[in-house]
């Protein structure tokens, strides 16, 4: 088998009206989807980050990686990876160069499923747990009421773990009373503040009972800052979603930055270097929960990944919609839990209508 193509589809499905109350309704409406196809007619899936950099993500995908990819043995899956890598070193260690690696990685993993007839789970090791426990993430709301109204319906839904995305102490107090003590709650505040305004922020929110602080300092790569945080503050830190390949993890051990890690397959160089940075974090003591606030490919990769893993079992599921879902079988919670797809590869297709009707480039 041969590869004869790579393609980079930009979309810009809209989320749904019902979250207009949100200053982040439209934000995260870009999806940047990756086919690898073959001389057999397989076609393997991928996504690649996209939100503000969708174009040149294509571009390198379709200029940069596809010369390298055209005519290879798909199955040779890390050996193509490690190409993609090694080809690009000069730009694409993080960023947009690395996410489109990532893209293109996640379509050869797919690919080596639906050649083998298995899903992408069996090819990483088996399934440690036939369901994971979601977390809910949230958007970021204009007002503490509208943060209760949302955790409110998530806990009823099922969701034992809910994520916020505000940076006030009253929206979290909020959150905590709609769902009282037995809900799990976590904040990831986007790296808006200073080192020391971080852990006057912490403190305040001590008595929330937070899960993890996400992501509270900037710059996010100032590890020795936040291994400051992590000793002082009264919760957990989480933080990796904007670090790049196992090397930068590596880093973030090392500095004994973080209590929870959050690699993002279409970030980091895709499904083998979530693998390592897995092993080690394992190594070190660190806990592995992945960054998947996606709706495609890239989360059912994600899926896959921690039903391979050891531990907790603990996913990220965003909690808004898109006006038409980017999947044809979308990815769904049942009662806080989700299930890996367990058809070949990743186990999901792109909705044709979704590409008809949202394509970036039409």
């Amino acid at each position: 088998m041969k590869v004869t193509d790579v393609r980079a589809i930009p979309l810009a499905i809209p989320t749904t009206a019902a979250e207009k109350h949100s200053p982040w309704w439209g934000r995260h409406h870009r999806q940047s989807i990756v086919e690898v196809h073959t001389d057999e007619g397989l076609v393997g899936l991928g996504e690649a980050f996209a939100l503000g950099g969708q174009a040149p993500v294509c571009r390198v995908i379709e200029d940069t990686l596809k010369p390298m990819i055209v005519g290879q043995d798909p199955t040779r899956v890390e050996y193509l990876g490690d190409l993609m890598q090694r080809g690009t070193g000069g730009f694409a260690r993080r960023g947009l160069g690395l996410f489109a690696i990532s893209g293109v990685e996640i379509a050869l993993w797919d690919l080596l499923g639906k050649a083998r007839g298995v899903p992408l789970y069996e090819l990483l090791g088996g399934l440690t747990r036939p369901r994971l426990t979601g977390y809910a993430s949230l958007l970021r709301y204009s007002t503490p009421a509208d943060v209760g109204a949302a955790c409110e319906e998530r806990a009823a839904q099922g969701f034992k773990a809910i994520k916020l995305h505000q940076i006030d102490v009253a929206s979290v107090a909020a959150a905590r009373e709609a769902v009282g003590p037995d809900v799990d709650i976590m904040l990831d505040t986007n790296c808006p503040w200073t080192p020391a305004e971080a852990m006057r922020m912490a403190r305040a929110f001590a008595p929330y009972d937070l899960a993890w602080l996400e992501e509270p300092i900037w710059p996010p790569e100032d590890y020795d800052a936040l291994a400051e945080l992590r000793r002082a503050a009264p919760m957990p830190i989480a933080l990796g979603e904007n670090e790049g390949t196992a090397f930068g993890f590596r880093e973030i051990i090392a500095k004994g930055a973080a209590d929870v890690l959050q690699p993002s397959v279409i970030k980091v160089g895709g499904i083998a270097e979530v693998k390592k940075i897995a092993v080690l974090a394992a190594t070190a003591g660190v806990t592995v929960t992945p960054h998947s606030f996606y709706f495609g490919p890239g989360l059912a990769a994600t899926l896959h990944l921690a039903a391979s893993f050891t531990g907790r079992g603990l996913v990220e599921i965003p909690s808004f919609s898109h006006e038409v879902s980017l999947l044809t079988e979308p990815i769904v919670a049942q009662d806080g839990t989700v299930a890996p797809p367990s058809g070949p590869g990743l186990g999901v297709a792109i909705n044709p209508e979704a590409v008809r009707r949202y394509s970036a480039t039409s």
